[in-house]
């Protein structure tokens, strides 16, 4: 998060440092991050292989 937001520009406000804290982590790390309740998978890995396993039976 350091190198990919924060490091990116000055913010003005901490309002806006926040704003932008919360939405890199709710759409890119949520999404994208790997974790360990999944396997280390990210959740959109984890459903893509949910979703075909699903499918073939």
């Amino acid at each position: 998060m350091q190198l990919k937001l924060l490091d990116t520009r000055k913010w003005q406000t901490k309002a806006e440092l926040a704003a932008a804290v919360f939405e890199w982590i709710e759409c890119w790390y949520n999404q994208f991050g790997r974790h360990s309740s999944l396997g280390m998978l990210s959740p959109v890995d984890y459903e893509e292989r949910h979703r075909a396993s699903t499918a073939t039976t």
